[in-house]
């Protein structure tokens, strides 16, 4: 299975100031608020999320969907350091999951977990990179 739809939960929300977060907003439509079920952590100047089967824990981000799929995923893996070439060697991993809008869809969607341990990271409890507590 495939999917046009990307959550994102750290540096490329669209209320993120950064040039990856512009990139994404040129090349994709802005679906709404979600969630999906896993824990959020906190690497260094950006996030890192690992999923869960626990309904209580949440990772809270935006939904897009993609054009040219292809090409823009090739610039968001590299970005996320998908590949044994980058500077962090496959930190993240793409994987297709479901999430859910504030309005209660689901949707598949595409996102990018964090491939290493998650032992020494500060854990975020509210799921929100935006609102740390």
């Amino acid at each position: 299975m495939n999917s046009d739809y990307l959550f994102v939960y750290g540096t490329l929300l669209k209320d993120f100031d950064s040039y990856m977060s512009k990139f994404l907003e040129r090349n994709s439509d802005f679906i709404g608020d979600g969630y999906f079920n896993g824990k959020l952590f906190e690497v260094s100047w950006y996030p890192a999320a690992i999923l869960s089967n626990i309904s209580s824990e949440k990772v809270f981000g935006h939904i897009f969907k993609i054009h040219e799929n292809d090409k823009t995923f090739k610039i968001l893996d590299d970005y996320e350091g998908i590949g044994d070439t980058s500077e962090c060697p496959n930190e993240y991993r793409r994987e297709l999951i479901n999430a859910y809008l504030n309005t209660g869809d689901m949707l598949k969607v595409w996102v990018y977990i964090y491939n290493q341990s998650t032992e020494n990271l500060r854990f975020i409890p509210s799921g929100n990179y935006l609102i740390q507590d």
